[in-house]
């Protein structure tokens, strides 16, 4: 399928290790994490709170195992507090990134943020902004781009649920609002439990996809989630995503694959899906996405 052989497979750790939610894999260690991630096949990740805090640590460990950092996340107040605040850690950042042979930065706005909230629905309680803020937001995500570009790194916009820009009308308003320098995490996981088809945004935006996650979901959890009006967290914990080739998950990824392939993306692709360690092994998840995906890349 891929004529483009620019690109990357990754994963992240939150299948080992959940960053939300510590209990989540408290047992699984930084070094069986990384271990297991190349076993399965990929060659890049995202980083974790298990992993050192010393990024030569961390470098050196990658490097033992032919792997890398291909991005990181890294959570913005721009719609809420001074510009000057969230830019000095970012420049921290990119710092990080750049030692340890990143290509990407995930940002994700948290003012207002309810995702990390363990009662509050992401549907009904989902957070907003006013226009002020939101024009504040797009301002100062202008500046971390050029910024991010000017050091070699993709700044990437992380559409997330429980935040300000969860929606597919919230993005697009947000790229619409920003120059081409931002680019998006697109997250086919995060599409569809808004209940997005994730080849809209593909079709609208194709030169602004600079990071990708590929993450499956169970469409009976996202259903109920939705009926129930769950918490993001309560979602996770029962278990509303998985990895690419579940047959458990209900998106379809030939075609983002294809368009991926169509609009010549490069660069990382990685597996991300929030599970619970106990009741789905990581390391089988990570082989399985790992062969589906290699596999439907090669048709």
């Amino acid at each position: 399928m891929f004529t483009n052989k620019d690109i990357k497979l990754g994963i992240c750790p939150i299948g080992w290790t959940n960053d939300d939610m510590w209990d989540l894999g408290d047992e699984n260690t930084f070094q069986q994490c990384i271990s297991e991630m190349r076993l399965a096949g990929f060659t890049g990740c995202e980083i974790g709170h298990k992993y050192p805090s010393d990024v030569k640590e961390l470098k050196e460990a990658l490097d033992l195992r032919g792997m890398t950092v291909a991005s990181k996340w890294f959570s913005s107040f721009l719609g809420t507090k001074p510009f000057e605040e969230t830019f000095e850690e970012f420049k921290k950042e990119i710092e990080y990134l750049c030692y340890a042979g990143a290509t990407a930065i995930n940002i994700s706005e948290q003012s207002y943020s309810i995702q990390g909230n363990q009662d509050l629905s992401i549907f009904e309680n989902k957070a907003r902004f006013t226009d002020a803020e939101f024009a504040q937001m797009c301002d100062g995500l202008n500046k971390l781009a050029e910024y991010a570009k000017s050091n070699g790194i993709r700044a990437c916009f992380h559409h997330h649920m429980g935040t300000c820009v969860q929606t597919l009308e919230e993005t697009e308003r947000m790229l619409n609002n920003t120059s081409d320098d931002l680019l998006l995490c697109y997250d086919t996981g995060h599409w569809t439990f808004s209940e997005v088809d994730p080849m809209a945004i593909l079709n609208e935006f194709p030169n602004r996809i600079g990071h990708v996650h590929l993450k499956n979901m169970r469409k009976d959890v996202r259903d109920q989630a939705i009926k129930e009006s769950w918490s993001f967290l309560k979602s996770v914990r029962n278990g509303a995503f998985t990895v690419p080739g579940d047959p458990e998950g209900c998106v379809d990824f030939e075609p983002v694959l294809r368009k991926l392939d169509e609009i010549g993306y490069t660069g990382w692709i990685m597996v991300e899906a929030e599970q619970d360690p106990a009741k789905a092994n990581p390391f089988k998840y990570a082989k399985m996405a790992y062969e589906y995906i290699t596999d439907l890349m090669a048709k």
